[in-house]
Parts: structure tokens; sequence; C-alpha cells
């Protein structure tokens, strides 16, 4: 990716993790546009955002704030992580995760 490209998609990119409208309205206009870098960061929020509600309907049958705790301190980690990778300009893949978002979500962006 040139700089040029990433400068033009930066904004979506970093917005596509705010909050789940957030991540829509940086799909429909990276929609539109098809930056690369938003691209990225766009496959990646989703997969967060799949990821945390899934595991977040589990966790809650649990009941215990100690499990509850680790699981938002974990999401918590890989969210600040990857809206500063958007931020700094940077198309690295959340840890653990990114890499399987990156091939599940192949098909946005293209």
């Amino acid at each position: 990716m040139t700089e040029e490209t990433i400068q033009q998609g930066k904004t979506m990119a970093f917005v596509s993790y705010l909050t789940l409208v957030g991540l829509l309205v940086a799909l429909v206009v990276n929609g539109e546009k098809r930056n690369p870098f938003t691209s990225f960061h766009v496959r990646q929020s989703l997969g967060l955002w799949i990821t945390f509600m899934a595991l977040g309907y589990i966790i809650g049958y649990f009941d215990s704030w100690l499990i509850t705790f680790a699981f938002w301190i974990f999401f918590g980690v890989l969210f600040i992580y990857s809206f500063m990778t958007a931020v700094s300009g940077k198309a690295k893949a959340a840890p653990l995760v990114g890499k399987l978002y990156q091939r599940i979500f192949s098909a946005i962006g293209k």
C-alpha cells in the first residue's frame, strides 16, 4: 500500500473500531471507494465485533466476575491494539485472531 492510499483510508479505518454503527458506516463508505487499507481494518473490526458478541453471549452464562473481567480485558486490548494500528497507518493483524479474520472475510473490499 502506498502512503497516499493509507492517508485516504485512515479515517474510515479507525471509525470502524469505534462502535457497531462506525463499522457499518466504514463498510458502506468503503464499498464505494474500495480502499485496501480501510478494507483491511474493516475486516479486522468485523471479526472482533462478531467474536466479541458470540463469546460475550456464552461468557454471560458463567455468572463469574473473574471470567467476565478477563473477557473484557482481552477484547479491550485487542480493540485498542487494532485501533492504534489504524491510527498510526499500519496494516497489522490483531494478535491471535487477526489473520483468521483476514482469511474469513477476504471478500470484503474486493
